[in-house]
């Protein structure tokens, strides 16, 4: 893969939504979000959660640059922001939504001329905790697999009572030698179930 539009997610989306793809002045976005503390990491409890956006229309050399990034939100809080996110990016949602359901008129500066232009969010990036506070899923305890969710094999580990995740085998192909293992993964155990659907 050399660049985001060789991906899965991108291939997926022409095909699902061909009239998007056909333009392609439409605009494609990620959206990454990460807390940080101003004054260093122990100088007190004052973090600031900057939302920045990114657009992926562009050539692989110039998408991940700085001056082609938006910050469209800098929430400032002195604790952890927990599920109140949702409350603080709540305008931004609302406005990627207005831009996916409408087509807004564009200039188009090169061709000197007006188009109906649609955006849509790719996908974000996020640490392991961000992940959870922007798609509200539970990162504690059994439920944490993003893929798995409520159907997943995780267990608890005896001494310890942590959640034990180094069972996923069963996303291997049906002849993988990893299903067959019985010394690494899970003790005795061979993997026979299948994943479905993602």
């Amino acid at each position: 893969m050399v660049h985001p539009s060789d991906g899965e997610v991108w291939k997926n989306l022409n095909k699902v939504h061909p009239y998007f793809s056909m333009e392609s002045r439409n605009i494609r976005l990620g959206l990454y979000t990460n807390r940080f503390n101003l004054f260093g990491l122990f100088a007190g409890p004052y973090f600031c959660w900057p939302t920045i956006l990114t657009t992926y229309n562009l050539p692989l050399g110039m998408c991940m640059r700085p001056k082609f990034m938006f910050l469209s939100t800098v929430i400032p809080i002195s604790n952890s922001l927990s599920r109140n996110i949702d409350v603080c990016i709540w305008p931004l949602i609302d406005e990627l939504k207005q831009l996916w359901s409408f087509r807004t008129l564009t200039y188009d500066v090169l061709r000197k001329q007006h188009f109906p232009m649609k955006t849509t969010l790719m996908w974000t990036i996020n640490n392991f905790l961000s992940y959870g506070m922007v798609s509200g899923c539970s990162i504690h305890g059994k439920s944490t697999c993003p893929y798995c969710m409520e159907n997943n094999k995780a267990f608890t580990l005896t001494n310890s009572g942590k959640a034990f995740f180094f069972c996923h085998q069963w996303f291997l192909s049906t002849d993988h030698k990893y299903r067959k293992n019985i010394n690494d993964f899970f003790i005795d155990r061979v993997e026979k179930d299948v994943v479905l659907s993602l």
